[in-house]
């Protein structure tokens, strides 16, 4: 009996060290080896040749653990109006670690981020071709292999570059409605590299009087603040790939990546909770009632294929403190803003707007989604309201 004492004390005790170390590696943020964007410019723009570079980071999240980055790959997609025949694309990739020479033949030699600090690369693309003036823009895949406590794992960053850049109309064609006049507002291709004050300033100014609101799409915006996710970037877990089930094949909650991409953001017992909330309402006959208690994100979640080509490729999140980014909005450049979202079912939901500005009169404006569903890329609509 003593010896079976003693076994069993000591199962017991192993049993505690195991959930001690298990906690504790969950705990630890593994190869949490992060690229950043960096500055991107176009240094030659001519009908022939473009000249793209950029300068990313690689940045050590980790508060104790060194990481290595051993391998980084390029891969490159042009997105435009015509063919890509006789198009050549050329990627130089120049390491700038503060501490090793930089080597001049596109190889990455194996580097360690130490903890707390960054390294950087140079990534320069040449695009030459018989016409590049119909290229809309250019979708970097950045690929690093990882390696350290988590073992060998690789990821993947995405950078878009604008392309085109239309002028600002000189005869602009407002369009009218009972409310107002509306005037949706042609940009480029918006990416993270971009501001929306400055998009603001530099498409919508040109055509806005005192008095006009500005709005902007709630999938726009979030695409500037970075807010969008590649599908093989996200892990479905045991919840997620459950609860999709149970929602409308057109939601976009009805794959296990967008659900765990709402999982990631809000919890997972909070999503349970709001799912199971969200049962009992409807047998009481209050259908919605998941979305309100899981959160705003819920509804704003746009799996693949919810926007334009390259981010059909993507789940696009909401944005991030709309409230804030419209009183910005209205501070540097003088224009009521409202970040809203429209669809072609006479929907119109605002999420933020300025104090100032009256959510009827948007509202009415916009119930024949002037912007469109398509890829009429004109993200921005200008509300000019009439006189009373």
């Amino acid at each position: 009996m003593e010896i079976l004492a003693t076994l069993v004390g000591l199962l017991l005790l192993l049993g505690l060290v195991a959930l001690f170390l298990e906690r504790q590696y969950r705990r630890r943020p593994g190869n949490a080896l992060d690229l950043a964007a960096g500055d991107w410019r176009i240094e030659t723009y001519e009908p022939q040749q473009y000249v793209i570079s950029g300068e990313p980071l690689l940045i050590n999240r980790t508060r104790s653990l060194e990481i290595m980055v051993t391998e980084v790959d390029l891969e490159t997609t042009l997105l435009s109006k015509g063919s890509l025949d006789g198009i050549t694309v050329k990627t130089h990739l120049l390491p700038h670690h503060a501490d090793a020479s930089a080597r001049l033949d596109d190889y990455w030699f194996a580097y360690i981020v130490k903890v707390g600090k960054t390294t950087q690369m140079k990534i320069t693309i040449e695009l030459e071709g018989p016409d590049l003036t119909l290229l809309k823009a250019l979708w970097l895949r950045i690929r690093y292999l990882t390696y350290g406590p988590q073992g060998r794992i690789p990821k993947m960053a995405h950078v878009v570059v604008p392309l085109q850049f239309p002028q600002p109309d000189e005869a602009p064609r407002w369009r009218q409605n009972r409310v107002a006049e509306v005037l949706p507002v042609p940009t480029h291709l918006l990416t993270h590299l971009d501001n929306p004050v400055e998009v603001i300033q530099r498409y919508v100014s040109p055509h806005a009087k005192p008095g006009d609101i500005v709005t902007i799409g709630e999938t726009p915006i979030a695409i500037m603040q970075g807010r969008w996710r590649h599908p093989s970037e996200v892990r479905p877990g045991w919840l997620a790939r459950r609860l999709c089930y149970y929602f409308m094949p057109t939601s976009s909650l009805a794959t296990a990546c967008g659900m765990q991409t709402l999982v990631d953001i809000v919890g997972p017992w909070r999503v349970l909770m709001a799912f199971l909330g969200g049962a009992i309402a409807k047998v009481f006959g209050r259908p919605g009632m998941f979305y309100q208690l899981a959160g705003e994100q819920a509804r704003l979640i746009d799996d693949v294929t919810g926007t334009l080509p390259p981010y059909d490729q993507f789940i696009v999140l909401g944005p991030d403190q709309p409230q804030q980014l419209v009183e910005q909005i209205y501070q540097e450049t003088g224009l009521k803003a409202a970040i809203v979202d429209v669809n072609d079912l006479k929907a119109v939901k605002i999420l933020a707007a300025t104090s100032n500005t009256d959510p009827d009169l948007i509202t009415q404006a916009l119930l024949d989604n002037p912007a469109g569903n398509a890829d009429e890329q004109t993200p921005v609509v200008l509300i000019r309201p009439k006189a009373e």
